[in-house]
C-alpha cells in the first residue's frame, strides 16, 4: 500500500496502523493474562474467588464507563493525549495491584485505575484515528488489522506472563508489566493528528450525535450484541484457567488454551475485517454469535480432555474479537467518523457491562453452587439472543435533516 500523505489527519496510513497496532498489542496483551493471577493472589491474601472476580468485574465496568469520555476527549483534543494518560494510568494500576493487601484498594487499583487506563489505550481511541485516516472503503480492513494486533498481543503475552510469574513471582511480574505499559507513552506520539482530529468533521455537536445514535434502533441492537460479546469473552478469559484446574487439568493446559485463543484470534479478527468489506456486516455478526453458542454448548457437553480444551480454544479464539471490526465499521458507516471514538466508546460501554456480569457472576455463582455450569448456560443463551439481534441492523448511512448533515 502506498503512503497517503494527504489524509485528513496528516498521518500516513502505515504510521497510524503501526503505532496504533503496537499500542493495542501492549494494552490488550497485558490484560489477557490476568486470570493467571487469580490463584496466587487469593492464596497469599486469603481472599475468595469472588474478591478477585469483583475487582476484574469493576475493571471491565470502569473501562466501559470511562470509554465514552475518553472517546469524547480523543475526538476533541487528540487521541495522543488520551493515550499518554492511559499508559501512565495503566502502569500505576499494575503497580498498585502488586503492593496492596486490602480488597478495597486492590479493587481501586486492579479495577478502577486499570479499567480507566484501558479505556484510553485500546480500540475506541485507536479506531477514531483510523476512521479519520483510512478511506471509508478500507475501514473494515484497517479495523481488522488493529484488532488482529490486539490478538497477537494476547498470544505473545500469555507465555510471557506465565514465565514471569514462575520466575519473578506474581508481584515482580506485575512490576515488570507496569514498566512495559509505559511504552504506550512514546507510541502515542506516533498517532498525533497534525491537522487536528476534527478537520474532516461536519457541524454536528456531541449532544446531537448522542441523541441521533441512541434514538436509532440499529445502534441499540449493536450495543445489545456487544453486551453479549463482553459477557462471554471475559468470563472465559478470567475463569477458564480455574475451571480447568477444578477438573484436574494443569497450568500447562490453561496456558496452551489461552495461547490458542490469542493465536486464532489473530486470524479471526483479520478475517472479520476482510469479510466485512465483502458481505453484510450484520450477517457476519449473527454468524459469529451463533457459532459461539454452538462452540460453548459442545465444549460443556463432551468429556473434558486436553484435546477438547484445545479445540474449543481454537474455535473460540477465531470468534473471540472478530465482532470488533464489523461492529465498529457499522457504527462508522452509519454515523460517519466525526464522533467515532465517542460512539465507539458507548458501544463498548455495553460490552463492558456484559463483561462485568460475566466475570463477577462467574465468581459469585461458583462460590454459591460450587461450579460454573449456570454461567456456561447463560453464555449459550445470550449467544443465541445476540445472533438474532444483529439480523435487523441497517448498515446504510443514517438520513439526516439538512441542518444536521455533516459538511
Amino acid at each position: 500500500m502506498t503512503v497517503h500523505r494527504s489524509t485528513p489527519t496528516g498521518l500516513s496510513v502505515q504510521q497510524a496502523l503501526l503505532c496504533g497496532a503496537l499500542i493495542v498489542t501492549m494494552s490488550m496483551g497485558i490484560r489477557h493474562g490476568f486470570g493467571f493471577w487469580l490463584q496466587p493472589i487469593i492464596t497469599e491474601r486469603g481472599w475468595t474467588r469472588e474478591t478477585f472476580s469483583f475487582a476484574m468485574a469493576v475493571q471491565n465496568l470502569a473501562w466501559g464507563v470511562a470509554g465514552p469520555l475518553a472517546g469524547m476527549l480523543a475526538d476533541r483534543f487528540g487521541a495522543w493525549r488520551v493515550l499518554i494518560g492511559g499508559g501512565l494510568a495503566y502502569a500505576t494500576g499494575l503497580a498498585l495491584m502488586a503492593v496492596t493487601s486490602h480488597p478495597l484498594s486492590f479493587t481501586l487499583g486492579a479495577g478502577v485505575l486499570i479499567g480507566v487506563a484501558q479505556s484510553g489505550s485500546t480500540y475506541a481511541v485507536i479506531y477514531g484515528v483510523l476512521g479519520r485516516t483510512v478511506s471509508a472503503e478500507k475501514r473494515s480492513w484497517a479495523f481488522g488489522v488493529a484488532a488482529a494486533a490486539g490478538s497477537f498481543g494476547q498470544f505473545v503475552m500469555i507465555p510471557v506472563e506465565t514465565w514471569l510469574i514462575s520466575h519473578l513471582g506474581w508481584q515482580g511480574a506485575l512490576f515488570l508489566l507496569a514498566g512495559a505499559a509505559l511504552l504506550i507513552v512514546p507510541l502515542a506520539l506516533g498517532v498525533r493528528e497534525r491537522h487536528g482530529p476534527a478537520t474532516n468533521a461536519g457541524h454536528q455537536s456531541i449532544g446531537q450525535a448522542l441523541r441521533e445514535a441512541f434514538g436509532y434502533r440499529s445502534f441499540q441492537l449493536l450495543m445489545l450484541g456487544y453486551f453479549v460479546c463482553g459477557f462471554q469473552v471475559v468470563f472465559i478469559g478470567v475463569h477458564l484457567p480455574s475451571y480447568l484446574k477444578d477438573h484436574g487439568l494443569g497450568l500447562g493446559v490453561s496456558t496452551g488454551a489461552l495461547m490458542l485463543i490469542g493465536l486464532f484470534n489473530i486470524f479471526g479478527t483479520y478475517a472479520a475485517g476482510m469479510l466485512g468489506q465483502r458481505f453484510p456486516k450484520r450477517y457476519l455478526l449473527s454468524v459469529i454469535y451463533g457459532a459461539r453458542a454452538v462452540a460453548i454448548l459442545t465444549f460443556i457437553s463432551v468429556p473434558l480432555t486436553p484435546v477438547s480444551v484445545y479445540v474449543f480454544a481454537a474455535v473460540m479464539g477465531f470468534l473471540w474479537l472478530s465482532t470488533v471490526p464489523p461492529t465498529n465499521a457499522v457504527v462508522a458507516q452509519i454515523f460517519g467518523a466525526q464522533h467515532l471514538s465517542m460512539l465507539g466508546g458507548f458501544v463498548f460501554l455495553s460490552h463492558q457491562v456484559g463483561s462485568f456480569l460475566g466475570v463477577w457472576l462467574g465468581g459469585k455463582l461458583y462460590d454459591a453452587t460450587g461450579s460454573y455450569d449456570v454461567v456456561w448456560w447463560l453464555a449459550i443463551a445470550l449467544g443465541v439472543m445476540a445472533m438474532l439481534a444483529n439480523l435487523p441492523v441497517r448498515e446504510g448511512p443514517i438520513q439526516r435533516a439538512p441542518s444536521a448533515r455533516p459538511a
